[in-house]
């Protein structure tokens, strides 16, 4: 699947751009839209788009992906939806080795947690702490090399990080896909994701933009 990504950027050049499927005014270099055609749909179509001189290009995709089970909207901790809007991608992390990918990546096991514990300072955010020894309550929290092979390559979605509104949700990934709609993340094949990794370019700036149809 890299390699039918990078073959998709091959020879864009200046060629007349594409408007993108939901508006967009940042200066990112590369967006991947996400767009359903309802708030409550679980699915959502993702392509990512490339900036040249002459616009937008496709560069990947599209692929079809999981949202939550509420669809998409407002987040909040203990929804099921997945956030609409504008968040950036900088970084990865994974059960497994890297494949090709030019992004921050950290391999992870039970001993990395994403904190969703709203009254703890370090709520979502990546920690490391042995089991049982976490100063968050583990219970309202991730253990990431527990998730299973969900978690075998995923990408923060920096939704509700800078700043960090507690109650606001977090542990917003793309990832693998487990055959449903999920707690609020973006899933997708492992094919398809690995794909997302292999395009992204931190020097590009990447976000994801979330939404429904015009």
């Amino acid at each position: 699947m890299a390699a039918v990504a990078a073959s998709a950027l091959a020879g864009m050049g200046s060629a007349a751009g594409q408007p993108l499927p939901v508006p967009y005014q940042g200066q990112a270099g590369q967006v991947l839209t996400l767009v359903a055609a309802q708030s409550t749909d679980t699915t959502a179509t993702l392509i990512g788009w490339q900036r040249s001189a002459g616009g937008w290009q496709r560069g990947l995709g599209p692929f079809t992906a999981y949202v939550g089970w509420q669809g998409i909207g407002r987040a909040s901790e203990g929804s099921t939806r997945t956030p609409a809007g504008v968040w950036g991608l900088t970084e990865a992390f994974g059960r497994r080795p890297a494949t090709r990918t030019r992004m921050p990546y950290r391999r992870v096991d039970a001993s990395d947690w994403w904190v969703s514990d709203t009254k703890s300072p370090k709520y979502n955010t990546l920690q490391r702490c042995a089991p049982g020894t976490c100063p968050f309550n583990e219970a309202a929290g991730e253990d990431l090399g527990q998730a299973g092979p969900v978690y075998d390559h995923a990408i923060v979605i920096d939704y509700n990080r800078n700043p960090v509104t507690p109650g606001a949700g977090s542990a917003f990934f793309l990832h693998i896909s487990a055959g449903h709609p999920t707690q609020g993340c973006v899933s997708m094949p492992a094919d398809n994701l690995r794909a997302v990794l292999a395009w992204l370019d931190p020097a590009q700036h990447p976000v994801i933009n979330i939404g429904v149809s015009p």
